[in-house]
């Protein structure tokens, strides 16, 4: 493992008066070979060692680190060293925990690796590499099997491990999706038997986990990832305690015809099949499914209640306002020209009003094409809207305002209303998405003017 240690933190170790370690994911990916050639700041540094953190604090800043942080209370120390690798070092510990709550409420110091080794979720995250003898330790006999073998196994009982810290419910799913692993019966049947506690987790952590599942094959090549861990939530039920709106189309059956899948299924795989940029709105793409067919019995207006869904779960999750309206707006149009009957001319004027959210547009709908019954061939639509798009640009269709021949000023010239010019603009847009050969700066002109007429 010394190959891919930072020569810095090798330097710091050989200074310290007791055995130096590094522990967790590291040290698991090192063992599993995945990722190896990744660059040294992009490792998750985990130290620990029996020293206290007052005392490793003050041997790393001597060593030239620069000390961020410090926790006394867990004995944890964030620092980083002359060429900006961040580490985290934690002196070995023992903690209790409020059933569920992720943050221990008191923490006992101990030289005791074995002890330490049992505050952690997994086996495999609890294999320790020691910086001055360079060896493996395993303390509870199982990491490094663990590991091999590809397997997720608690410490301790998982009734313990899961019921300690509700954190662990996502951890077991985002794990398992970055690295490929897979949780034992034990684990599995711990964590269903403790879903609920995922409430008692802050709605920006479950957000946090959420985006890193979704996103968990761009870590180590998995490319199942997200929908592994997706199946696990589902598995152990955390999912509906997480997104209760969208476990609620699980069984919910749909047509033969168009989809193999039931609501739930369907929107898993859509995620596998969508690219990363719309994963999040894959997911809930469908949300407002569920709703439509226990109200009215069909799902005919699933985009609109999908919207509206997806804006409330993303509130829920306190995810950022721009992301959330994104989102929503993918939501809202995924199911637009979905049987390729819209006229060319609304098609035209659909695609300038949302130029901006068309390719990820077209991401979400060939993602959505493709989980109805595991097709990758390219959907119909977006072959239609592929086409005509490029019939468009060949055309030379101004796309956006900075497109249109005349600008803002030049609407002001004709006498308009600073507080028209925008409407005016965008009226002239829509016009060109049918008629291109219209944008020129005489005629323009002269189509504002009979706007500025009609306001």
């Amino acid at each position: 493992m010394r190959e891919i240690l930072p020569k810095n933190l090798l330097r710091l170790a050989k200074v310290c008066p007791k055995p130096l370690y590094v522990v967790g994911g590291s040290v698991r990916d090192y063992l599993a070979k995945l990722s190896l050639d990744r660059a040294k700041n992009a490792w998750d540094w985990d130290l620990s060692s029996p020293i206290p953190a007052e005392e490793f604090e003050k041997i790393a800043q001597n060593q030239g680190f620069v000390v961020k942080s410090v926790f006394k209370n867990t004995g944890t120390v964030k620092l980083q060293d002359a060429d900006g690798i961040d580490y985290e070092y934690t002196c070995f510990r023992s903690d209790k925990y409020v059933r569920g709550i992720h943050v221990p409420v008191e923490s006992d110091f101990t030289d005791n690796i074995q002890l330490d080794a049992l505050r952690r979720d997994f086996t495999a995250n609890a294999v320790y590499y020691d910086l001055q003898t360079a060896t493996f330790v395993d303390p509870l006999n199982d990491g490094r099997n663990a590991i091999a073998e590809k397997r997720l196994t608690t410490v301790a009982s998982s009734q313990k491990v899961f019921g300690e810290d509700g954190l662990r419910l996502l951890r077991l799913a985002r794990q398992s999706a970055q690295c490929g692993f897979h949780p034992d019966a034990e684990c599995l049947q711990g964590a269903s038997q403790n879903a609920k506690l995922i409430q008692d987790i802050s709605a920006e952590r479950i957000f946090s986990e959420l985006s890193a599942l979704l996103l968990a094959d761009k870590k180590h090549g998995v490319q199942d990832g997200p929908y592994r861990g997706l199946k696990i939530l589902v598995q152990t039920g955390v999912l509906e305690y997480v997104l209760p709106e969208l476990a609620l189309g699980n069984g919910v059956v749909q047509r033969p015809d168009f989809h193999d899948h039931d609501v739930l299924e369907h929107s898993l795989r859509a995620v596998l099949y969508a690219d990363e940029r719309v994963r999040f709105s894959a997911l809930l793409h469908d949300c407002g499914k569920p709703a439509c067919f226990f109200a009215d019995g069909n799902a005919h207006d699933h985009p609109n209640q999908g919207a509206r869904i997806a804006k409330a779960i993303l509130q829920r999750l306190k995810a950022p306002k721009r992301f959330t309206e994104r989102v929503c707006d993918l939501v809202q149009y995924h199911m637009y020209d979905f049987n390729c009957q819209t006229s060319e001319k609304k098609l035209r004027r659909f695609f300038v009003m949302h130029y901006d959210l068309l390719d990820e547009l077209l991401l979400l709908k060939q993602a959505d094409y493709s989980a109805c019954k595991d097709d990758l061939s390219i959907a119909p639509t977006c072959a239609r809207w592929r086409r005509l798009l490029e019939k468009m640009r060949l055309e030379n269709v101004p796309f956006t305002l900075k497109e249109l021949a005349i600008s803002g000023k030049d609407v002001l010239s004709i006498g308009a209303p600073p507080t028209s010019v925008s409407q005016i603009l965008n009226a002239l847009l829509l016009h060109t998405a049918t008629a291109p050969n219209d944008n020129t700066k005489a005629r323009l002109l002269r189509l504002a003017k009979g706007y500025l007429k009609q306001l």
